[in-house]
């Protein structure tokens, strides 16, 4: 496989103080490395912070848009394999669990897979749900986003915004709804799915049934929220993951436990 503008495809927000921590993170469908932004701020200083651009948005707009989850992964895996570095821990929302776990899987053939995988709100790659909202018009997938509260209700209403980003959304809704998990072993790598408790398309135990794709230690964190839980409650999201990042290098972090909002 051939991948062009290899640097296109990784944003770096922060070097990390101390390079005790290096995270990637895997944007949602319809979202840009952009989305995480405002959650590298609320991350520890020590953790390095990068994101995947995925073809086809903002400055990639002009690049084909990719609405197959396995080509996608496959792009994305060869970037990395490219430029070795130090380890990464994964994280990806919503269809970005999905990729970062397709990611994985391919790295970890090769040796070089994630040390952990954070996989934030999605249900897990066995739980196959039949979804439609790609076939929608574009009002159809308007009102998908609009339920879900991942968009500024004001950018909805907005023509030039909606041409803009309407493509990649329907490419990316293609993309997951046609998803199907091929069978091959559990990673090797922990897992911790996070969630939250008024998520209208997870529920508790389609992130829970995360558990039986690692052969590691895996962990369910539940936080107050919907769907974009991440983007309400950053601040909270970054101290657990940078808690379990610390657990990890400590060599104390276990899993088999589930954590619920206060």
């Amino acid at each position: 496989m051939t991948v062009t503008n290899q640097e296109a495809w990784i944003r770096r927000f922060r070097a990390g103080a101390d390079d005790r921590h290096s995270l990637l993170c895997f944007p949602h469908a319809g979202g840009s490395a952009s989305f995480f932004h405002k959650f590298s701020v609320a991350l520890s200083a020590g953790t390095e912070v990068l994101a995947v651009q995925y073809p086809g948005r903002q400055d990639r707009r002009a690049e084909a848009l990719v609405d197959d989850i396995h080509e996608l992964a496959g792009q994305v895996a060869a970037v990395l394999t490219s430029r070795p570095d130090r380890p990464k821990a994964f994280f990806g929302h919503s269809m970005g669990a999905i990729i970062a776990f397709e990611v994985a899987r391919l790295l970890e053939r090769s040796g070089c897979g994630p040390v952990l995988l954070f996989a934030s709100g999605r249900r897990a790659p066995s739980r196959y749900r039949h979804e439609t909202v790609h076939l929608r018009d574009d009002q159809g997938l308007v009102e998908e986003i609009r339920a879900l509260s991942g968009t500024d209700q004001t950018l909805l209403s907005d023509e030039d915004v909606l041409a803009m980003i309407l493509p990649a959304l329907r490419a990316d809704y293609r993309a997951i709804e046609t998803y199907v998990c091929p069978a091959g072993p559990p990673l090797r790598c922990p897992i911790v799915a996070m969630v939250g408790d008024s998520d209208p398309r997870v529920s508790l135990d389609d992130a829970g049934a995360w558990r039986s794709h690692t052969s590691s230690d895996f962990e369910l964190r539940v936080f107050s929220g919907g769907h974009f839980f991440l983007d309400d409650r950053h601040g909270e999201v970054a101290a657990a993951v940078t808690e379990i990042l610390d657990g990890y290098s400590a060599g104390t972090f276990r899993g088999d436990r589930e954590s619920t909002p206060p």
